[in-house]
């Protein structure tokens, strides 16, 4: 029987527990997060690969209103440059940044360019949420692909029509937020789990010897900052971010369709149930035929249509047992042991799982 080359990774090591983590990396911090920004700007000193202005009348108008705001008149003015395009600017601004800071912002080509390759963005403004003005974006756009065409062919890698601006962005108005006046600050846990969540607040209260943090419930343990005794809530968080506890992982296994791969964690078991697999193989094939009257004779050429359809089914695997895996090795050689190619793989898991067998969520992708 041919041996099976499944792509099976093991999301944990094959132990009892797992690694110890640090809390900052199992958590997100009350408080703590970046903010959405967005603006609506120019690229200019492209070279000819900017938008066809008839197909984008939007980069007409706004490289007009830029040219007017310099002091340049081109009402009723005819101009059809290739080398500007329009583009949609985004960042991130991150938390407790400060006037004057830098940020990185994407720049995305909206209407029919070509390539922003040696373009220049021009002073944008990046808005939030709320309308408000947050940063300003200006720079050379680094893109990360590149476009070449001739009379009768064109190549394209990449994407050239999205670029980045390391540090292309200014911040000129912060965050109105006091973190440091701050009662309490709530974890939330990236990956809700009850156990995790209780050994988050055990080592935290260890660490200080009292009651500081209480968990609320899978997905949140609140830490009350005057039970801390420190000066403020950061010196809080500085003192517990890097402590570490072991987190719990629900038994889960993730395949692709696309790409055949299937990823399962150590802790996926399944109960022992007895599998039977074959392929069923569907082949049509049409083979017209044409059909002629007699030389000098009357009639009309005509087509017959021919078609073969044939259906064949392999042999398969018959019936294979797989007995109650109680490791993940166990569970990995016993679908082994059916000998079937990644894609009949998935379809086993899923029938598996159908039948109340595989104790584990089950995700597709």
């Amino acid at each position: 029987m041919k041996r099976l080359a499944v792509l099976i990774l093991c999301l944990l090591p094959l132990v009892a527990t797992a690694a110890p983590i640090r809390i900052k990396d199992l958590v997100e911090f009350d408080g703590v997060r970046g903010n959405d920004l967005v603006g609506y700007g120019l690229v200019v000193g492209l070279n000819g690969t900017g938008d066809g202005l008839r197909n984008a009348p939007f980069t007409e108008e706004i490289m007009a209103n830029i040219l007017e705001r310099l002091g340049v008149n081109v009402s009723g003015e005819q101009f059809r440059p290739k080398n500007v395009a329009a583009v949609l600017v985004t960042a991130t601004l991150p938390p407790f940044a400060r006037t004057g800071s830098q940020i990185s912002v994407t720049v995305s080509a909206i209407g029919d360019a070509k390539s922003l390759l040696g373009g220049t963005l021009i002073m944008t403004p990046l808005n939030a949420a709320d309308g408000a003005i947050y940063a300003v974006a200006q720079g050379t756009i680094i893109a990360g692909g590149a476009a070449a065409s001739g009379e009768g062919a064109s190549v394209v890698q990449g994407v050239p029509t999205a670029g980045v601006i390391p540090s292309g962005g200014r911040i000129e108005r912060e965050i109105d937020f006091d973190f440091g006046t701050l009662a309490h600050v709530r974890l939330a846990l990236r990956n809700p789990d009850f156990t995790t969540a209780g050994r988050i607040e055990q080592v935290i209260n260890a660490e200080f010897g009292r009651v500081v943090a209480r968990m609320l419930d899978s997905g949140t343990v609140n830490v009350e900052i005057a039970a801390a005794r420190l000066a403020s809530p950061a010196h809080v968080l500085g003192r517990i971010e890097n402590l570490t506890v072991e987190p719990e992982q629900r038994a889960r296994v993730v395949v692709d369709q696309r790409s055949g791969t299937i990823v399962m964690g150590a802790d996926v078991r399944i109960s022992r149930v007895a599998v039977s697999q074959g392929n069923l193989t569907l082949r049509i094939q049409e083979a017209p035929l044409v059909a002629q009257p007699n030389p000098f004779a009357r009639g009309e050429t005509v087509v017959v249509p021919r078609t073969e359809a044939t259906i064949t089914e392999e042999p398969g695997v018959g019936m294979a047992e797989i007995s109650a895996g109680t490791t993940l090795s166990e569970v990995v050689a016993g679908l082994n042991a059916l000998g079937v190619s990644p894609r009949d793989m998935i379809d086993i898991l899923k029938s598996i799982n159908s039948a109340g067998a595989l104790h584990a969520e089950f995700l597709v992708q």
